[in-house]
């Protein structure tokens, strides 16, 4: 027995061993790559055998070539691997390649297999067949040009083709550059308008005035300004752009111009004035928006029109808002939740509980809201059947599941996750049960996370809601005194459990804390020997994580809503954002004027409530969680210095 375990555990220590070998060819192959070393890199490719990741080495051979106008390898490629994502990521690059060419024939011919096409491929296609003269080709592009308000560099000819074609009208494209501008995208709207017929653009200088210098604009009109179109749109813009530091200064600027304004550019200037103060909670807002008359609002001015009426908790102004929005946008779980408690408010019960039972058992905020609406309990569903031993064979013998846990391996987080998904499409139920499993096994919990929120009848919570790390994370909530649920739901949101995440701005770790956040913390625990390299050490990211919790509890009248957004967005702004009266937690949550804190506030909220379902083996509250928001007035904070 003893020899059998010796020869075993050579066998494993050779298996290692040839495997840190074909990593290292792999890598050799990668930074040949990187450095554009085309000799190495085809040596690389004959020594890499049959690694997982040997298709990979290839395709940067190809690319490497492809680099040198050389495509003669890449067809055989494509037959060859037919169906990775490999294949799919160098056929997209190919195209590109072509277009550049104008080889429109292979494009058409090869677009039709790819299996997930990006925008930007799509395009191309749609060049490649408006270059043969199909006029569909056009027709079928047309809405990209409201949609597509940042083109991809593949997109812009189609769109000047759009211009070109006579599809385009002056309107339309003042229509484009003013949803730029609404999204503050005005380098892109100068393209749009850039577009127009030779005199029709308005004049460079002018425009970088109204948007850069905006009140310096209105002050020096002549008194002309009014007398053409361009004059007329450049003053709304520069009253957007007014709006967005003071929309009362915006208002009454307008005001003076409206009876020379025509009467579509006035109602989009007062959506613009009511689209910045309902980001700022500002009182005149539905005022504001009233002005704007019946304009045609972006469907973010809709979603910003029905904030300001549930703020002002104004049931029949959300009523009307959402009944005005495009059906798509009023199909959101959240427009059906708040136009459901609209109709409450106004009696229509049995109306209202229609809407509710449209979005209710659904796994995030609202439909948590509606089940309780409807008297029900949130709970997970029963756990499913576990993945048996063959399941969990096929899942590991998946060819682009092994690439993607190699590419982890090795430290490629980046191209692994997009090989994790890839290998997602089309898999049943059972199949994502036993790819999730698999990544919790690994201890890849974001992979095991999303993957298990994909099935659709059978499901398994305890991998939606993975709980890692509970020797470390719940003692030390409970010494914080702090909800252990909640302390899950925030991290799960913030980095999916990921130790050595790094967010954009710097954040890092489990609880993604910033530099500056973690040192301040640690000195006012107390924390012996700290150094900013240490807030990725798991124990110390807890601990200094679950520590600020508190304190921003403490500071936000222990309100976990409140605290939630601070943790993300900052105490001072978490206390700013509150109303001058009342209002429900879940009103704050949706009014909040930062995108991601407003995601992100709702997405811990719920995380939290299926949490403690699973701790504690019983139905918990949304609503109760939520509770109210009291104005800032009635609660002084007790620390104004936290980060």
């Amino acid at each position: 027995m003893k020899f059998r375990a010796l020869l075993a555990a050579l066998a494993i220590a050779s298996t290692a061993s040839a495997q840190t070998i074909d990593d290292s060819v792999f890598i050799a192959a990668r930074e040949a790559f990187r450095q554009g070393d085309a000799n190495r890199l085809q040596s690389a490719v004959a020594r890499i055998g049959d690694h997982p990741l040997a298709i990979y080495a290839e395709n940067y051979r190809l690319r490497n070539l492809l680099a040198r106008n050389d495509d003669s390898g890449i067809p055989a490629f494509l037959i060859t691997h037919d169906g990775t994502h490999a294949a799919e990521r160098l056929r997209a690059d190919w195209l590109r390649w072509l277009a550049r060419r104008s080889t429109w024939n292979l494009i058409e011919s090869e677009y039709p297999r790819l299996l997930a096409p990006e925008a930007e491929v799509t395009c191309l296609f749609q060049q490649a067949r408006w270059a043969r003269g199909e006029r569909s080709a056009l027709d079928e592009a047309s809405p990209l040009w409201l949609t597509m308000l940042e083109p991809p560099e593949g997109c812009q000819p189609l769109l000047v083709s759009l211009v070109n074609s006579g599809r385009i009208s002056t309107d339309d494209a003042w229509n484009r550059a003013r949803l730029q501008i609404e999204a503050n995208r005005p380098q892109w709207a100068r393209r749009t308008l850039d577009l127009l017929p030779a005199g029709r653009a308005p004049d460079a200088k002018q425009y970088d005035n109204a948007v850069n210098n905006a009140m310096s604009y209105l002050a020096r009109q002549t008194g002309d300004w009014h007398g053409t179109r361009n004059g007329r749109e450049l003053t709304a813009i520069a009253i957007r752009y007014v709006a967005a530091n003071d929309p009362s200064a915006a208002a009454r600027e307008l005001e003076r111009r409206e009876s020379q304004l025509q009467a579509g550019e006035a109602h989009w200037a007062w959506s613009q004035i009511a689209l910045q103060a309902a980001r700022k909670h500002h009182p005149e807002t539905l005022k504001w928006y009233g002005r704007a008359g019946r304009s045609t609002l972006s469907e973010e001015n809709h979603q910003w029109k029905v904030r300001s009426a549930l703020r002002a908790t104004d049931w029949g102004a959300v009523r009307t808002a959402i009944e005005a929005m495009p059906p798509t946008l009023a199909n959101r779980p959240e427009w059906v939740y708040w136009l459901g408690r609209a109709y409450k408010a106004g009696g229509r019960l049995s109306e209202a509980d229609a809407l509710f039972a449209r979005i209710a058992g659904e796994a995030h905020f609202y439909g948590n809201l509606a089940d309780e609406e409807l008297g029900r309990v949130v709970l997970p569903p029963p756990r499913t059947t576990p993945p048996s031993n063959d399941e969990m064979q096929a899942a590991r013998r998946h060819a682009d599941l092994q690439r993607a846990l190699t590419l982890f391996r090795l430290d490629m987080r980046t191209e692994a996750v997009r090989e994790w998904n890839w290998a997602l499409r089309g898999m049943s139920d059972r199949e994502l049960l036993a790819a999730a499993e698999l990544a919790r096994q690994q201890q890849i919990w974001d992979r095991a996370i999303n993957t298990a929120e994909r099935t659709r009848n059978e499901h398994d919570y305890t991998l939606r809601f993975l709980s890692p790390f509970a020797e470390q994370i719940r003692p030390v909530a409970r010494q914080q005194s702090v909800d252990d649920a909640w302390v899950y739901g925030l991290m799960r949101q913030e980095s999916r459990f990921i130790t050595n995440a790094r967010s954009s701005v710097g954040a890092s770790g489990l609880m993604q804390l910033m530099p500056a956040t973690a040192r301040w913390v640690a000195k006012k625990i107390g924390l012996e020997d700290f150094h900013p390299s240490r807030v990725n050490d798991t124990d110390v990211n807890i601990l200094l994580g679950t520590s600020y919790m508190r304190m921003v509890m403490e500071n936000l009248d222990n309100h976990p809503v409140l605290a939630s957004a601070a943790y993300n967005a900052g105490p001072g702004r978490a206390r700013r954002w509150r109303a001058e009266q009342t209002i429900e937690g879940a009103i704050y949550a949706e009014t909040i004027p930062f995108t991601e804190t407003r995601d992100y506030v709702k997405k811990v909220m719920s995380n939290a409530v299926y949490y403690s379902a699973l701790f504690n083996g019983r139905p918990d509250s949304l609503k109760t969680r939520l509770g109210v928001v009291t104005p800032a007035s009635d609660a002084p904070p007790k620390e104004r210095d936290l980060p």
